[in-house]
């Protein structure tokens, strides 16, 4: 066994997050081509089926194939995991400010209400 490959102890729930995204990833790399890279067929997959609801929260909506562009940075025509990884940052840091937006929100919404019920 190569060091820190043994069993480790319970994962934490970013470290469960951390291998829900590589299982992921896995899922779609293994499709075509390279084992562990996503080819544009595979990214586009990877995004109707895993990134429907959230990549809505990103401002500048792009197509797949700009997309693709901008993460492919060393231009092989296939995306690295990490290369995948500056996707998944965005769409989650777009999705952190939808939900403080969204209960900013709610919030005023909650405050109209109680002035109304004072009059």
């Amino acid at each position: 066994l190569s060091q820190g490959c043994q069993t480790q102890g319970p994962l934490s729930e970013l470290e469960k997050a951390m291998d829900v995204i590589i299982d992921v990833f896995h899922q779609y790399s293994r499709q075509e081509g390279d084992k562990d890279t996503l080819t544009k067929r595979e990214l586009k997959l990877l995004i109707e089926k895993q990134l429907a609801n959230y990549l809505k929260h990103v401002k500048n909506q792009v197509s797949i194939d700009q997309i693709f562009k901008d993460l492919d940075s060393n231009k092989d025509q296939q995306l690295s995991f990490g290369e995948v990884m500056l996707l998944i940052i965005r769409v989650t840091v777009a999705t952190h400010e939808h939900l403080h937006f969204c209960e900013d929100h709610q919030h005023q919404h909650q405050h109209q209400h109680q002035h109304q019920h004072n009059h």
